[in-house]
């Protein structure tokens, strides 16, 4: 039988932590067993670590031969531990990769995380990027990747909407200057459209060119997508507005941002940077525009045509109704599972 492992998420504000419940909701319309104890969102530190150790000793005694147990990644220091278990019990492991500790946070080395990772029978991978990166860092375990992260709401995935001109440019997230120091530049290359922020954090007073920035403050994600008033929006990160640096800037590179669907899930086609791992299947898609820097904004925007930018809203409006339906963790989980049958038939 599928599985999944259940656990306490200290809320749900934070993006990571919406990705890991819209996946185990998903799992569990699927018909996926939690073999843990029912989800929480304790954010006290004791009860949030009693929640979890509670679920992750439960787990290996629910599970049977031939089980398959699906973990979101990182599980922290419990992820050797439940894999091991898992194993002993017969049952194979998929991997759903969130984030990647060698990377910002510098939580492991590369050859820790390769080694941990090495206890999944199959791994689902942001992106192709990603994928490749593992390979070449010495994974042996078969790797697949997401596409693209769903995004459940129970907003309604709204029509597509013609431009207004100047085009308004939502950016949402933590506004934070360390994590978004070009925010604080990006005024001085505006001219014909503006910037409307969602999130905590932002000094607007601080930042060069202020007429054109407009902050809207914290809003729930299930109201930015029924409400956002927006014809763009941004995925970027880092210090610079010429291209994406920094440990957060760099790690484009690699993962897939959660706010991209976000912005698809609101029906908005994205601008993302062209070096980012996702640029690739935006482009594909056709759902947004690729830049190498936010200082073209300008030139991109002024020479895009209402039938261009018509297409480009039709098309994030469909890709939002499968956002919002699972779609792509549906697939990637049926893949992983076919391959795990067929190296059992073998």
């Amino acid at each position: 039988m599928n599985c999944y492992l259940s656990r306490n998420y200290k809320g749900l504000a934070n993006a990571g932590n919406k990705a890991k419940t819209d996946i185990e909701q998903i799992m569990s319309d699927m018909g996926f067993r939690n073999v843990g104890f029912r989800q929480t969102i304790f954010t006290n530190q004791i009860l949030a670590f009693i929640a979890t150790l509670a679920s992750v000793l439960k787990a290996p005694f629910c599970l049977h031969d031939s089980d398959i147990l699906v973990l979101q990644y990182p599980l922290k220091k419990y992820f050797s531990f439940v894999c091991r278990l898992a194993h002993l019990r017969k049952a194979k492991i998929i991997v759903v990769i969130h984030d990647l500790g060698s990377f910002r946070r510098k939580k492991l080395t590369v050859a820790q995380e390769i080694k941990r990772l090495g206890h999944a029978d199959y791994i689902i991978a942001h992106n192709p990027t990603m994928k490749s990166w593992l390979e070449e860092h010495g994974c042996q375990t078969p790797i697949g990747t997401l596409g693209i992260f769903d995004y459940l709401s129970s907003a309604p995935v709204r029509l597509p909407a013609p431009a207004e001109t100047p085009f308004r440019i939502i950016y949402a997230g933590g506004l934070n200057r360390r994590k978004n120091t070009f925010l604080y530049e990006i005024g001085d290359y505006i001219h014909s459209y503006s910037f409307h922020l969602y999130g905590k954090g932002f000094e607007v007073e601080s930042a060069k060119g202020a007429e054109h920035l407009h902050y809207r403050g914290f809003v729930p994600s299930d109201q930015l997508i029924a409400n956002a008033q927006g014809d763009f929006g941004l995925v970027w990160d880092g210090t610079s507005v010429h291209t994406c640096s920094g440990n957060f800037g760099e790690y484009l590179r690699y993962n897939n941002p959660h706010k991209t669907s976000l912005y698809l899930r609101c029906g908005l086609p994205v601008i993302i940077w062209r070096q980012a791992a996702l640029a690739p299947f935006i482009e594909a898609h056709q759902v947004g525009l690729c830049v190498d820097s936010l200082s073209e904004l300008e030139e991109k925007l002024q020479a895009l045509t209402p039938e261009k930018y018509a297409t480009l809203r039709q098309n994030a409006h469909r890709m939002g109704q499968e956002i919002a339906k699972g779609h792509f963790i549906k697939q990637a989980l049926k893949t992983a599972e076919a391959c795990l049958n067929e190296k059992r038939r073998r």
